[in-house]
């Protein structure tokens, strides 16, 4: 296994423990996540990751996020992927997504994620998963 996705193997398996301090453990003071790229301004640094962090725990439950495929380069980790999790009133949300993550001394310092947050609006307003969701959902994590 490549040393950064362990690193975020390990933060995935504290998300879905529900461990916002864990999860922030590997980010480094000053990191700067787009959760959103082209949707939403960047948080940065931890104390506003840990916002966000905490807005999602109301939402997120059940979280089954998977990684499909990686490959690493130097200080850089990318990721293709599904955030899949069930609403507090019991939906289903699997948005795909892609993901580029920048490590400094191991710990995760800049975070993009690029992904059609219109997908996951459409399934928290009731529309079912479309068939190329569920596609996706099938296959193998990495």
């Amino acid at each position: 296994m490549a040393r950064h996705f362990e690193t975020l193997s390990k933060l995935i398996a504290a998300w879905r423990g529900r461990d916002v301090e864990t999860v922030l453990s590997f980010m480094t003071d000053d990191v700067v996540w787009h959760y959103a790229v082209a949707a939403m301004p960047p948080v940065r640094g931890k104390a506003a990751a840990r916002k966000l962090l905490q807005r999602f725990l109301a939402d997120m439950h059940e979280v089954n996020w998977r990684i499909f495929a990686h490959a690493e380069t130097g200080e850089r980790l990318f990721v293709e992927g599904v955030d899949e999790y069930r609403t507090p009133d019991g939906r289903t949300v699997a948005t795909p997504y892609a993901g580029v993550l920048d490590f400094r001394d191991g710990l995760i310092c800049g975070w993009r994620d690029y992904v059609d947050l219109g997908v996951a609006a459409a399934q928290k307003a009731g529309e079912p998963l479309t068939k190329q969701v569920v596609e996706l959902l099938d296959r193998p994590p990495a």
